[in-house]
């Protein structure tokens, strides 16, 4: 047990002095959200398979300029986990009501993966709420996803993702019920371990502490459930990406090498003010790989 404890949000937060542990009610659910800093608020949204300790490398330099407020998503963390609602705009509605219980006007937003769908979405739904948009390696769920392939192209599949024919697999196995939870209970280490070193261009970046703060999370079947439930909604999430309009705010995509060309190509499509940056030297765990360049490249966009 004493083991387990260090994983807790009560004990993590205790690494980032000026950081609180919080619990909120939006939406008719329980958010979990770590908060610290001063000035304007800048919401982070984390993504697939990780937790709001996914930021803490970059948390206390952001901390210095704004009001950062890293929020575990529906069915995250220690958020609570119904069994409906990850259609990514009843998600952002969470986010949205947990902005304004939490007083703010409006905020700049921050989403990494699954919290970059998140993101965009409550960009598109309550465009009065957020100020600057940063979308990291994750965007809404659009008609292009239709297109991942169901086999690797010939020699595309190694030990690293291939930058110009990424094979996402996990995208098809994320959408299966039940089966996910049973296979990798008390084992979803053995998934982080691949993965990481699968999109990384350094996995040793991702410390093994890290992994164990993950591993203590998802290795719970309600978690793995939740979790593959955002995936599980793309179908709803494409069809409401297709009612929306132009985004207006100023939008920021950073990509990682594998990314780049997508989010190049694609998100001039959902937004009019857009710049999109290549992260050099990190695949698709920033925050973890390099922590400066997203610092830098944060604090240069909200200026």
């Amino acid at each position: 047990m004493e083991t387990q404890a260090q994983y807790s949000d009560k004990e993590l937060v205790k690494q980032l002095p000026g950081f609180t542990s919080h619990l909120i009610t939006a939406n008719n659910i329980q958010l979990h959200y770590v908060a610290g800093g001063t000035g304007q608020p800048l919401i982070c949204l984390p993504g697939w398979p990780q937790t709001w300790y996914s930021f803490h490398k970059v948390m206390p330099e952001l901390a210095k300029k704004y009001t950062v407020i890293v929020v575990d998503i529906r069915g995250m963390g220690s958020s609570d986990k119904p069994f409906n609602g990850y259609d990514k705009k009843t998600m952002a509605k969470d986010i949205f009501e947990l902005i304004q219980k939490l007083g703010i006007q409006k905020a700049h937003v921050l989403g990494h993966d699954i919290g970059g769908m998140v993101a965009s979405s409550l960009a598109f739904n309550y465009p009065q709420a957020v100020d600057k948009l940063i979308l990291m390696d994750g965007a809404h769920p659009s008609e292009a996803m239709r297109e991942m392939r169901l086999l690797p192209m010939p020699g595309t599949f190694g030990d690293k993702i291939n930058d110009k024919m990424p094979f996402l697999w996990w995208m098809a196995f994320n959408q299966v019920k039940e089966l996910p939870e049973q296979l990798l209970e008390g084992r979803f280490r053995y998934l982080l371990d691949w993965l990481f070193s699968y999109v990384m261009l350094d996995d040793a970046k991702m410390s093994d502490f890290d992994r164990e703060v993950a591993a203590y999370h998802y290795n719970r079947p309600e978690n793995i459930r939740a979790s593959n439930a955002w995936y599980q909604t793309f179908e709803r999430d494409i069809k409401d990406m297709n009612t929306y309009a132009t985004l207006q705010m100023p939008v920021l995509g950073m990509a990682s090498e594998s990314s780049y060309e997508f989010m190049k190509q694609g998100l001039p499509y959902i937004a009019k003010n857009v710049e999109v940056i290549k992260v050099e030297g990190s695949g698709h765990y920033f925050n973890e790989e390099n922590p400066q360049a997203v610092i830098d490249a944060v604090l240069q966009f909200l200026n």
